[in-house]
Parts: C-alpha cells; sequence; structure tokens
C-alpha cells in the first residue's frame, strides 16, 4: 500500500479543513490506519486513528471533539475532518497505516505503523 495526502492550505482560526490519504493498492481493508502531525523542531505527534474491523477510532485529547476520522474502503481512502481549528493545529499532517495491529485497535504509538505518506501542510492564521 502507497499512501497519498492531501487536502492541506491556509485556513483562518475556526475554520474548517477535510484531509484525504488514498491509498493504492488492494488491501486498504486489512490496514489500521492513522493521523499524525508534526511541527518543525517537535516530534510527529498522534492525532486520530481507525480500525478496520469495528470502526473503532481514537483521537488525541487534543483534538477530541473537533477532528473526525473516516475511512471509505470503497475508495481506499483515509479521511480527517478538522473543525474550530485553531493556529496550535498547524503542522504537517501525515496519513499511516499499520499492518500489525489487531484489526480492532487503533493505537495511538507510532512505532505500530509501517506504511507512512508524504504529508500534507496545515496552516491556521490568527
Amino acid at each position: 500500500v502507497q499512501l497519498q495526502a492531501s487536502g492541506g492550505g491556509l485556513v483562518q482560526a475556526g475554520g474548517s479543513l477535510r484531509l484525504s490519504c488514498a491509498a493504492s493498492g488492494r488491501t486498504f481493508n486489512t490496514y489500521v490506519m492513522g493521523w499524525f502531525r508534526q511541527v518543525p523542531g517537535k516530534e510527529r505527534e498522534f492525532v486520530a486513528s481507525i480500525t478496520y474491523d469495528n470502526g473503532r477510532v481514537n483521537y488525541a485529547d487534543s483534538v477530541k471533539g473537533r477532528f473526525t476520522i473516516s475511512r471509505e474502503d470503497a475508495k481506499n481512502t483515509l479521511y480527517l475532518q478538522m473543525n474550530s481549528l485553531t493556529p496550535a493545529d498547524t503542522a504537517v499532517y501525515y496519513c499511516a497505516a499499520s499492518s500489525t495491529a489487531a484489526s480492532y485497535e487503533a493505537p495511538s504509538e507510532m512505532g505500530w505503523y509501517n506504511l507512512w505518506g508524504q504529508g500534507t501542510q496545515v496552516t491556521v492564521s490568527s
């Protein structure tokens, strides 16, 4: 599976963006998927993840209630709907896939994810 993230851009605080992650290959529906983000000079951090078995989702506390992760396996696509954006959400956002996590788990640890997209920049102005 190869991953291609898109949908980033410049938005004012309070605005919304929807990120997409298109996956190649025919086995997308057997991967646990996640979104991470990184600011220059800081470690990459977990944002959200979703299983492929039971649709369980997991969110970082900083985005709970504002971001929604979803997947459309028929289109091999992962989404991240981001609402009520703040300047603190400014980062490069990466989608990631895990072939080793259990189907019903939505881990937050980077070590579970073995496939990564190239990242898309999200900038939130105040």
